[in-house]
């Protein structure tokens, strides 16, 4: 079951249930805000949520063809935070950026706390089809294609949508007291195009997650790894950020990246990013200085 929010023509944004090629606007009677839905106390559970949402899409509900719909980032009032080095290939990547940071990398990836870091306030987020950014300021800049997982304000997972999370490679691994300036800025973080809900963490395990980015209507770079690859569960990566944190409306928190372009790549203005997952669907940005 994917929930989107999508807006019309100089319309407010709605909630929406994809059917193939029809969006059918929940916010015709149910609740018009992703966060509302997704953290209502009539909803105890994933499942529940499931049955009345499924129950509700019955009704006589206005319904528009996807094609003729503009689909926005799934988050209206949510953080989104992320967890970094969760992947094998992500820790060798970020130890290769620096000698100087290299120790540091190592340790956390076998460490029983993970690397969790603050990325976006929810009005920042790109959606599908809008521009990502890359600093005026670095040189080596990457996209960062991850599984997110949007949890409620108790704490549990109710859905997966994709991530990108943007990177200045060469300003974190300048020194690692400038990872916020290297993943927080203007157009740093995409989501999309929708969230899926009702799967599993074991359904999501078995996911693939492909990124390709094109340049000039070629493809420059193409990858591809599993979601079975992230070493902790996705629990845990929830518990550790829950603790001494609230989030009343609800958190988005990216998976990290298990794809890494090589060193001698970087992102130009005018690429385009495509990252699929298997499980979810295709969520592509142009790129764009900022």
């Amino acid at each position: 079951m994917k929930l989107c929010r999508f807006n019309t023509l100089g319309g407010r944004p709605r909630l929406g249930l994809v059917r193939g090629e029809y969006v059918l606007d929940l916010s015709a009677g149910w609740l018009s805000g992703l966060a509302g839905a997704l953290n209502s106390e009539r909803i105890q559970d994933v499942e529940r949520m499931a049955s009345q949402i499924a129950a509700f899409a019955q009704a006589d509900l206005p319904s528009f063809g996807i094609t003729d719909v503009q689909l926005l980032a799934p988050v209206d009032s949510q953080e989104v935070w992320a967890a970094g080095v969760t992947y094998l290939r992500s820790k060798k990547a970020r130890m290769e950026e620096s000698d100087f940071s290299a120790t540091a990398y190592d340790r956390v990836y076998d460490a029983e706390r993970p690397e969790l870091f603050f990325k976006s306030l929810p009005e920042k987020v790109v959606g599908p089809g809008e521009p990502v950014g890359i600093r005026q300021d670095a040189r080596w800049n990457v996209p960062e294609p991850e599984l997110a997982l949007v949890i409620n304000s108790r704490g549990k997972i109710v859905g997966y949508t994709i991530g990108n999370d943007m990177s200045s490679r060469d300003i974190e691994g300048e020194n690692l007291l400038y990872l916020p300036q290297a993943k927080v800025y203007n157009r740093s973080c995409a989501l999309g195009p929708w969230m899926v809900i009702g799967a599993s963490e074991g359904e999501a395990r078995n996911w693939k997650i492909q990124l390709e980015i094109r340049r000039n209507g070629q493809s420059v770079f193409e990858g591809e790894t599993s979601v079975g690859q992230i070493k902790r569960p996705f629990d845990e990566l929830v518990a550790f950020l829950f603790r001494s944190q609230s989030f009343p409306h609800g958190v988005v928190l990216l998976t990290g990246t298990g794809i890494v372009p090589p060193d001698s790549f970087t992102l130009q203005p005018q690429d385009t990013v495509r990252i699929s997952i298997s499980g979810i669907g295709t969520l592509e940005n142009p790129v764009v200085e900022v």
